[in-house]
């Protein structure tokens, strides 16, 4: 193999070769280069942007970055082209046409602010509530999230209840982390690999490198990489094997997996002992207030029966030889059993049995007793050891750490449907249950992860005019009395999160903000305000709905029904077409960023890390920084923490101020690198301010290792505890227990039979509550299942090509190149019998509408499935892309036939389409039914909406930089 090249490198220019033109190769690529953080994805990947003459000349990788190592995919290459897109805002509008017709009149900043202020003043003075502030992907949710609690507005959210909320609850109060951006497997040293669920968009450049470093390794050294997912694309395409599984049935094939470990007793019981809550004793007592509560003492400890002394002992104890299997009896005379014992008896049933499991999920028996066993020989026979000496929680000493190299990671494909909080519980049970959690080999924690699982204060209720709330929008509810509910029940919220209809909704329901407004359900609101949310054309909504709802008024007033609509963002999308009033963002090259610990940080599982973009290029357009422009906000609504007291900018300098200055609590600030006075203190002190200079000079990142005894194990490493907690990472150095039983879910469950001072306003979400919020995981068919009895047999899902990403990447000219329209991937078998071939067109028709789409034929996908990729569909006009762009005439959106609510019931009530305990959009459990068009009908896709106008001239190149280099004359 060759050694690698880079851009940057000097190299020897060829001999010239008589006959060829000549080439001054001596004419400079650039004449600077700055480092900042990429923004083309979520990676956040370290990129060298070489300049020339003031403009972008090209981008690489920088090589010293952790995230990606110089790595770097299409899309970061193609930021330049995001940089001068023809779709980019330029100057503040103004509305002045209706609602939709794209008609707006260019204003002055001072205009913009001042309406916006004036607006926002009024509402805060009177009802902070009917402020909807939501922001999209990867939005400094660490400002805008404490800006909306200044502001006093309980309703804020981001991206996350659309995207993978599922995982971050499930994982979170399981595990005290998460997959993905709180996770990541141990590529050095894993035999095993599991993913579930993960198309090539997610973790791009992490991953990829991780799977060249796990496809490369060769002899006895070898990893097998299993993945199960309906689509063989991507990262499926290089698996050793591919389980391509029926969708949602992922959970019952983890279940299935269990059943398998405990029947042939294949589970690491120590593990369990030490490091969860295996041994807690639950409270057997039917139709009473604590059954299937944890058995505590006076001082809330949770007990176990201890076999050495016959006493119950708290479960935390060191040394304690709890009792595992059967029935105790407590002293006061009641049952318990341990959560181990309650998960045999589960999970030892015949309905996990892979016999029983295997015609439900299109997985054969034999291939699920034969991936249980791999997990189990992998685990228990071929482990690995690191000669590193630590200290656990308990003060014993260890001479090593001992790792069950078998990792595993999920994401979307499991997130996205309404059983995917329990499916992903599942896989963390499988984890634990091997043992490989934070080990050598398996799935690790990326700081600031660990944390107590299921821990942080509760979601905070609006306290009222004038005043900010006591705690953020959003957090973590342990049971009833911390949802946001009134004295009846009803939701506090306008997405409903936090009510009994989504307990567990840590990222809030973006979905179903726009439906709730509209419908003043469960109350009316004044303004929408949105940051770089394309909600008329998102993936989980209704395309054609959304825009009727934002454009609809009240038939009486004549008054549209969401009143005012304040938007920001950097493009012309979709949505700016359906706003009030816009806010022109900068793009990611010319402004500040902070991606850090308090938000989603570029940490890996052996250093914290964090970021900064800085801008290396001047806007050449009338445009702010969105999160500038908040801040300013802040200061003209005089927001506390934003405001002084006599009215002056606390940080008048905007987010670079803001990361500089501002302190979460004392000495924890934005950023962890170069604190204190001298820029000597890591993690925690007090702000410097040559902090920013000093990211820079390091490649706008920094991270703090953490020490080779404390990398394992983390829940309970001494060593870890104190090193988290001496750096602000964590509050306290105790340790933390994993959670194979979820007592929070029980909680719930108990005010669903009518316990409690809070309980479930009506029977139906009752039921919902008693049948989903089970506190071990359990596996219940998508409620989309119910639409196959009425004529739509198949699944239809979309996933993100790995060079696009969101509306992002589907105006930039260069990406375009590589696609630019989107066919229907169909099976061969099925696409046979349904008389379809290679080229055809279809109408592909849910329960709610149809869209049309050209038929492509492939082996790679379950026959049950049909699949498109999704973001590059274009309403006509938008992007400043022109009304013939092929995005507009052959590429189409599979949302056009989803809905935000499920069937109505016999009451007439419709519940959102949604996993029920965390609210998390269900759009992966869509199914449809295929028509073949007509002749007539074929060619171009439907529904097609009337042009949004454009703004400016499109571009008419797909070339750039011709005019940056010199050739001599042949």
């Amino acid at each position: 193999m060759t050694k690698p090249r880079y851009l940057a490198e000097t190299i020897a220019a060829p001999a010239h070769r008589a006959g060829e033109q000549e080439i001054d190769y001596s004419v400079p690529a650039d004449d600077e280069v700055k480092k900042t953080t990429c923004y083309m994805c979520a990676c956040r990947c370290g990129i060298k942007v070489h300049m020339k003459e003031g403009k972008i000349r090209y981008i690489e990788g920088n090589r010293d970055h952790p995230v990606n190592k110089g790595v770097l995919c299409a899309k970061g290459s193609a930021g330049i082209m995001t940089q001068y897109s023809p779709a980019r805002l330029t100057k503040p509008l103004k509305r002045v046409g209706e609602r939709g017709a794209g008609e707006f009149v260019e204003i002055e900043w001072e205009e913009a602010l001042t309406l916006a202020t004036e607006r926002l003043a009024r509402i805060r003075a009177t009802d902070p509530k009917r402020l909807a502030f939501f922001t999209g992907r990867d939005q400094s949710q660490a400002l805008t999230g404490w800006w909306a609690k200044q502001f006093g507005t309980p309703n804020f959210a981001a991206h996350g209840g659309f995207c993978s909320v599922n995982m971050a609850a499930a994982g979170l109060y399981s595990l005290g982390g998460a997959f993905w951006e709180f996770g990541e497997p141990d590529w050095e040293r894993t035999k095993y690999f599991l993913m579930f669920g993960v198309a090539e968009d997610h973790d791009s450049n992490p991953i990829k490198i991780g799977l060249g470093h796990l496809k490369g390794r060769t002899g006895t050294d070898q990893a097998k990489f299993v993945s199960v997912n309906p689509i063989r694309t991507g990262y499926s395409a290089i698996a050793d094997e591919w389980l391509g599984i029926k969708p949602g049935t992922d959970g019952l094939f983890v279940l299935s997996l269990i059943h398998e470990l405990l029947r042939n007793d294949k589970i690491d019981l120590e593990f369990l002992v030490r490091y969860t809550n295996a041994s807690w004793l639950v409270i057997n007592a039917p139709d009473t207030e604590e059954h299937g509560l944890v058995y505590r003492n006076q001082d809330g400890d949770p007990l176990c029966l201890d076999r050495n002394s016959g006493d119950f002992v708290d479960a935390l104890r060191a040394g304690v030889r709890p009792h595992l299997i059967g029935p105790v009896n407590l002293p006061d005379g009641r049952p318990a059993r341990s959560v181990l014992d309650l998960m045999v008896e589960r999970y030892r049933d015949p309905i996990y049995a892979p016999s029983a499991v295997a015609p439900q999920i299109g997985i054969p028996a034999e291939t699920i007793m034969r991936i249980a066993a791999e997990l189990a020989e992998v685990a228990f026979e071929q482990t690995i050891e690191i000669k590193t000496p630590w200290t656990d929680w308990a003060g014993r000493h260890h001479e090593s750490f001992i790792g069950r190299p078998v990792s595993m990671h999920a994401m979307r494909g499991v997130s996205a449907h309404s059983n995917g909080f329990q499916t992903c519980r599942a896989i963390h049970v499988l984890q634990m249950l091997l043992g490989s959690v934070d080990c050598p080999g398996g799935w690790r924690y990326k700081p600031p992860f660990p944390r107590v699982p299921g821990s942080g204060a509760a979601p905070s209720p609006m306290v009222g005019p004038n005043q900010s709330l006591s705690g953020m929008p959003l957090g973590f509810p342990q049971g009833p009395n911390d949802l946001l509910v009134d004295a009846l029940g009803r939701p506090q919220r306008i997405d409903k999160a936090y009510s009994w209809e989504a307990p567990l909704a840590l990222h809030g329901l973006m979905h179903m903000v726009i439906h709730n407004a509209w419908k003043g359900d469960p109350y009316t609101i004044d303004t929408l305000f949105l940051y770089m949310a394309n909600m008329a054309w998102n993936s989980s909504m209704n395309t054609a709905g959304t825009m009727d709802m934002l454009t609809d008024k009240d038939p009486v007033t004549g008054d549209y029904k969401i009143p005012y609509v304040i938007y920001s963002d950097a493009y012309y999308s979709e949505t700016v077409a359906f706003a009030d009033l816009i806010l022109p963002d900068t793009t990611y090259l010319e402004r500040w960023d902070c991606i850090s610990l308090l938000d989603r940080p570029i940490s890996h599982a052996d250093a914290a890390g964090d970021a900064i973009r800085q801008p290396v290029i001047k806007p050449d357009r009338d445009v702010r920084p969105f999160q500038d422009v908040l801040l300013d906000l802040g200061t003209r609504l005089k927001l506390p923490g934003i405001a002084a007291e006599d009215g002056s900018a606390l940080y008048p300098g905007g987010l670079h101020d803001y990361i500089l200055k501002h302190e979460r609590k004392p000495g924890i600030g934005m950023l962890s690198g170069f604190r204190g006075a001298d820029g000597t203190e890591m993690g925690r002190g007090k702000p410097n301010p040559d902090q920013i200079q000093r990211y820079i000079a390091q490649g706008c990142f920094n991270e703090m290792p953490i020490p080779e005894n404390a990398r394992f194990y983390r829940f309970g490493n001494q060593d870890y505890l104190q090193w988290s907690t001496a750096r602000g990472l964590i509050d306290s150095p105790d340790p933390m227990v994993l959670q194979l039983y979820c007592e929070p879910m029980r909680k719930f469950q108990l005010a669903a039979e009518g316990f409690g001072s809070k309980q479930p306003p009506n029977e139906a979400d009752r039921a919902r509550i008693k049948a989903f919020a089970d506190p071990l995981p359990i596996w219940y068919p998508p409620f989309g299942e119910a639409e196959t009895t009425d004529g739509f047999p198949l699944h239809a899902l979309t996933q993100r090509p790995m060079h696009m990403y969101h509306s992002w990447g589907t105006h930039n000219a260069w990406l375009r190149q590589l696609q630019s329209r989107n066919p229907l991937f169909v099976h061969h078998t099925t696409a046979a019998a349904l008389d379809l071939a290679d080229g055809d067109w279809v109408w592909i028709e849910s329960a709610h509408a149809r869209v049309k789409a050209e038929v492509k034929l492939m082996d790679g996908v379950h026959p049950g499935t049909v699949w498109t990729w999704n973001a590059i569909g274009k309403r006509k006009g938008a992007w400043n892309l022109t009304p013939q762009a092929p995005e507009a005439k052959t590429g189409f959106l599979l949302n056009h036939v989803i809905s935000e609510l499920l069937p109505a019931r016999a009451d007439g009530y419709r519940y959102t389409n949604s996993d029920p305990v965390t609210g998390q959009a269900a759009w992966f459990d869509l199914k449809i039914r295929l028509v073949k068009c007509g002749a007539d009908e074929a060619h171009e896709t439907s529904p097609s909406f009337a042009a949004q106008p454009r703004r400016g001239e499109p571009q008419s190149t797909l070339r750039y930089g011709a005019g940056m280099g010199r050739r001599k004359a042949p």
